[in-house]
């Protein structure tokens, strides 16, 4: 599941590109946010009368993180490579997962993460842009806060019954971004089609399969394989976006896999004792 969702993410993201191109990225992660939550809704139906007074900032607080780490991305994939994308927002999680462990040398992993992005961005050649490594590097923010609350959330909220609470949030929080975008780009009704199967893909599909991969998995075998999303990054964008990485990127890459891989060491998921609301 956790491998599929990394897929379906980088796919969504890979697929949104022509979205971007006609109305903007921030109306791209609003609209897939808002037929996100409507599909989730017919799946899922939350019981809301389950719900108590301190689950609320816990949902809200994913909601605005997820609709942001999607809103912050896109707008990183419009101006740099997928897979270059990918591994500068995965120093957000890698960055946590050093700050909260107990040993004192985990941070040496996001420094050695470090340096395989500056080969992935290839400074020295001038032609780096600081915009896309600024946003990147802001929904990795959010990513390191959305691994911590979804197995928050997860923990509370059986299946999918969380993720339905929390895209809606998702979805209000970027409509100041994402509606000024709609109506002032260069709208086509085919935009809406194609941002409603993203949507199926991610969030539904990929946060779906994430937030059940969490509740079985734990945080060591979870944090092992999604550092093999940056290795996915550059796949999907090979294949369905032509964007064909260096050796010298390649090697940034490994590099960035390798620090994610080594920072799971030592690291163990705790067992919930709040019983899951279906």
């Amino acid at each position: 599941m956790a491998v599929a969702a990394m897929l379906a993410v980088q796919l969504s993201n890979a697929l949104s590109v022509p979205v971007i191109e006609q109305v903007g990225a921030g109306a791209t992660a609003w609209l897939r946010m808002c037929f996100g939550a409507v599909f989730l809704w017919m799946i899922a139906r939350p019981a809301l009368r389950s719900l108590r007074g301190k689950d609320i900032p816990a949902l809200i607080a994913l909601g605005v993180v997820t609709g942001f780490m999607t809103t912050f991305f896109l707008a990183a994939v419009e101006r740099i490579p997928l897979g270059t994308a990918v591994a500068i927002e995965f120093l957000g999680p890698l960055t946590v997962a050093g700050l909260m462990s107990k040993h004192h040398n985990a941070l040496v992993w996001p420094l050695l993460a470090l340096v395989g992005v500056v080969l992935l961005t290839e400074p020295w050649h001038g032609r780096i842009d600081l915009a896309g490594v600024g946003f990147a590097l802001a929904a990795g923010t959010c990513w390191g806060l959305y691994n911590l609350l979804t197995q928050h959330v997860g923990d509370r909220f059986s299946g999918i019954s969380g993720l339905s609470l929390t895209i809606p949030v998702a979805s209000l929080a970027t409509l100041p971004v994402g509606l000024p975008q709609v109506i002032g780009g260069e709208f086509s009704w085919w935009v809406l089609a194609v941002a409603a199967g993203i949507a199926l893909i991610t969030p539904v599909i990929a946060f779906g399969l994430e937030m059940l991969a969490l509740r079985r998995m734990t945080h060591t075998a979870f944090g092992t394989l999604l550092s093999i999303e940056p290795a996915f990054g550059i796949l999907i964008g090979l294949l369905v976006l032509s964007q064909q990485p260096t050796l010298m990127q390649l090697a940034g890459i490994g590099l960035v896999i390798v620090a994610g891989t080594a920072a799971q060491r030592g690291s163990k998921r705790p067992v919930s004792p709040t019983q899951p609301v279906t």
